[in-house]
């Protein structure tokens, strides 16, 4: 199943990501958003769209 990877340098933690995604997916943390719920990503690419600063990759796992 894909998950998504926050670039901690590009991220400016805006929260856009945080608020798009529909289960809770994302969380801001300090000076970047962090994955805290992987398990429930279902790989709609909502946080990777809505990133203004193209932060948000995703990856292949088993």
């Amino acid at each position: 199943m894909p998950r998504p990877v926050i670039n901690t340098e590009d991220c400016t933690a805006c929260g856009s990501c945080v608020e798009v995604c529909p289960n809770g997916v994302l969380e801001i943390e300090d000076t970047s958003v962090s994955v805290v719920n992987e398990d429930e990503c279902t790989a709609c690419e909502s946080c990777m769209e809505e990133c203004p600063m193209g932060a948000i990759t995703k990856i292949e796992e088993d």
